[in-house]
């Protein structure tokens, strides 16, 4: 194998006499923090010498670096990939009666509910890889194959959400004899009250419930608050249900990084990190605490960004071989596709993950959207580049802001580019640690909500206030204390309260953003600006109720009579205000 100034360095962490040489033309390497250490891997030489050329102090360091790499023997067996494992048709004799399991099958499921059945079987040998087991559901010309897993101690599941209501049948088919060919019926039934079934993208840029119901997203970020313990993790439940979020980004994986340092409760595999993780068999237990949290999730009415790679890590999840990571995305779809609040997020920061290319992306795009007949919403997200949020399996951007002081003043550029809801999911974070990504105000935080909101986008919360117990909220979750969130509802609710509750971005003056519903409704909003009054032209014959609003006091000042044609409104000359013009006879 050849090595440029283009190859990643954690690439080079595959051989050993490159390692070798790496480790001794870096040192760093050696002494860095996990985190670190992973964001190194996922530069190039030339990347890395770009950042570093003044600390190294040797113009020739990536000729020279390459000079010793081409002595570097090829390794022809560390790119060898892991053959994948085919279940044998043989795995039961030929004794075993077909369709004997026993099973436990409901006869009734709400629509866009979980069905679930569950079978007792063969748990010899590796069940995870060694049974393939998958259901048939049919509702009369409607037909959806859905994907079994192993949960441990002999049991089976196959879960399923039915969308619409009616009578629905299913028959197993598997080369685990007992589980093959076992027949049953139920009846899918009216949604409870709450349940308007899973997202999708309504109007190119928006999003809404299968049943219709508008959605607003307004989300916030807890990484790795599942691997915390039961007492924080109650606690972060708590805090969500008095909170105005109705999205939650969140990691499968623990999380190795600043202020979350911390063994989790469960580990995903079986195996410890000092012998080695078992990629063929994953922790039941593990993936049952991680449903159970999005389930209560679910409760509170809250969605699952679910994130299922990311870099931040020193157990080696974030390096599993492929036919490993293929696994674990076959299994994590079966046991949560079934979830009408989850989403799916195929990495945090996918660009820092050195280990996976374009090719292995689109693999798992395929496997996740292969098995999941929900058709839940997916994306990926960014760090130094965007994704090509253009590929026809994307839904929706999930954007971390590349510049560092323009964030969601970008919106209207990203709507034109990939023409798709604009997530913004991080803006940057409120809060007073050293990191320039996690100290931002209250007042700038709620900006950017406000910034991206009129713009046709949706922005994202994150909070990292430094605390004695290093409980960081944007990390393990537990208490939120700054000041956005209490605005960021306010602002939830002027847009709910728009024309079909949304915010669409209107032509604007150049230096003023707006949103609205042309001659019907207009929203403008003057950010960090401080205007003492404001001359407005709208069409004549056209009369509007005029609101002044303090986005950041939470104040609606409605002015006395109507307007049209050219008007001036006074403003109190300070920042963060916003300006609502309704028309008069569309006010109830």
């Amino acid at each position: 194998m050849t090595y440029t100034e283009k190859t990643r360095i954690g690439i080079l962490y595959k051989n050993d006499a490159a390692r070798g040489i790496i480790v001794r033309r870096i040192p760093a390497l050696q002494t860095a923090a996990p985190h670190i250490a992973s964001l190194f891997k996922s530069l190039s030489l030339e990347q890395y010498y770009r950042i570093r050329q003044e600390e190294l102090s040797q113009p020739d360091w990536i000729a020279e670096t390459l000079s010793e790499l081409a002595d570097v023997p090829h390794d022809p067996a560390s790119l060898e990939p892991e053959p994948d494992i085919i279940p044998s048709a043989e795995y039961e004799s030929a004794g075993v009666p077909a369709g004997s399991a026993f099973v436990r099958a409901p006869a009734e499921a709400e629509q866009w509910g979980v069905y679930e059945i569950e079978l007792s079987g063969p748990s010899h040998g590796n069940p995870m890889t060694d049974v393939a087991l998958a259901a048939e559901f049919r509702s009369g010309d409607k037909t959806v194959r859905m994907a079994g897993f192993y949960d441990g101690d002999g049991v089976f599941r196959i879960r399923f959400m039915p969308d619409v209501q009616g009578d629905w049948t299913f028959r197993t088919t598997s080369n685990a004899r007992s589980l093959d060919g076992i027949e049953g019926a139920f009846r899918s039934v009216e949604p409870s009250p709450g349940n308007h079934g899973p997202l999708r993208v309504k109007d190119t840029f928006h999003f809404a419930y299968a049943d219709g119901t508008s959605y607003i997203p307004v989300g916030t970020t807890c990484y790795a608050w599942t691997h915390q313990g039961d007492e924080l993790e109650e606690q972060t439940l708590e805090t969500l249900k008095a909170s105005p979020f109705n999205k939650l980004r969140m990691c499968v994986f623990p999380k190795s990084y600043l202020f979350n340092e911390n063994e989790p409760v469960y580990y995903p595999f079986e195996g410890s990190l000092a012998e080695g993780w078992d990629y063929t068999r994953p922790n039941p237990a593990f993936f049952r605490h991680l449903e159970k949290r999005i389930a209560e999730l679910g409760e509170l009415g809250i969605e699952a960004d679910l994130i299922l790679f990311h870099p931040y890590d020193r157990w080696g999840y974030s390096e599993m071989p492929a036919a490993a990571d293929d696994r674990y995305l076959r299994y994590i779809t079966a046991r949560l596709s079934a979830y009408r609040n989850v989403w799916w997020s195929l990495a945090n920061e996918y660009d820092l993950m050195w280990s996976k290319g374009e090719e292995d992306w689109e693999r798992f795009a395929a496997i996740v959207t292969d098995n999941d007949p929900a058709g839940h919403l997916i994306s990926n997200h960014n760090c130094l580049s965007f994704f090509d949020y253009g590929k026809p399996w994307v839904t929706h951007c999930s954007i971390q802001r590349i510049d560092v002081y323009k964030t969601s003043e970008a919106t209207n550029e990203w709507r034109e580019k990939w023409n798709k809801p604009i997530v913004i999911d991080e803006c940057a974070y409120e809060g007073d640690i050293d990191q320039g990504w996690g100290n931002i105000s209250g007042e700038e935080m709620t900006r950017r909500f406000w910034e991206g909101a009129v713009r046709g986008g949706y922005v994202g919360h994150g909070e990292t206030y430094l605390n004695a117990e290093q409980i960081l909220w944007w990390s393990k979750g537990g208490k939120l204390t700054g000041t956005s969130p209490e605005r960021i509802a306010f602002l939830r609710g002027i847009t709910e309260e728009s024309p079909g509750g949304v915010l669409n971005p209107l032509p604007s003056d150049w230096d003023v953003p707006c949103a609205g519903v042309k001659d019907e409704y207009y929203l403008y909003y003057f950010g960090f600006n401080q205007p003492r009054f404001r001359n407005f032209n709208r069409k004549p014959g056209i009369r509007f109720r005029v609101e002044v609003i303090d986005s950041w006091n939470m104040t609606i000042e409605k002015l006395p009579g109507t307007f049209e044609g050219t008007f001036r409104i006074e403003l109190p000359g300070k920042p963060f205000m916003a300006v609502r013009l309704t028309k008069v006879d569309t006010i109830g």
